[in-house]
């Protein structure tokens, strides 16, 4: 079983709505980790206190069949096309432990995406 890492970053208000669409679309599950940064612009000051972008960081572990579809309803929900919203890349993984109890289905999803 071949798994990719999915790392997108995006704007906490759309996390939930990203996460949620990223598993109709056959992700198992999503690790959130807040985060800070800056993009091609420079942070914003206050006062002399530079004002960091607040971030999320979804992170989605696939199989290597549902990482375009995946990817492809992320950049949608996302709006990726307007600047500044997120953006999102592919990993890919080597080993992987701690999914015993989901392979089976992980066999079953490979069987059906092919017949």
């Amino acid at each position: 079983m071949l798994f990719k890492l999915i790392l997108s970053s995006v704007k906490p208000d759309i996390t939930d709505r990203l996460v949620d669409a990223a598993k109709e679309a056959g992700a198992t599950g999503a690790t959130i980790i807040p985060a800070r940064g800056t993009g091609i612009h420079e942070a914003k000051t206050f006062f002399g206190l530079s004002l960091e972008a607040q971030t999320d960081i979804i992170m989605l572990l696939v199989e290597e069949h549902r990482v375009i579809t995946i990817l492809d309803v992320i950049k949608e929900v996302g709006e990726f096309h307007k600047p500044g919203t997120g953006i999102a890349f592919v990993l890919p993984v080597e080993h992987v432990v701690g999914l015993e109890s989901q392979m089976e289905r992980f066999k079953e999803d490979v069987r059906e995406s092919y017949f």
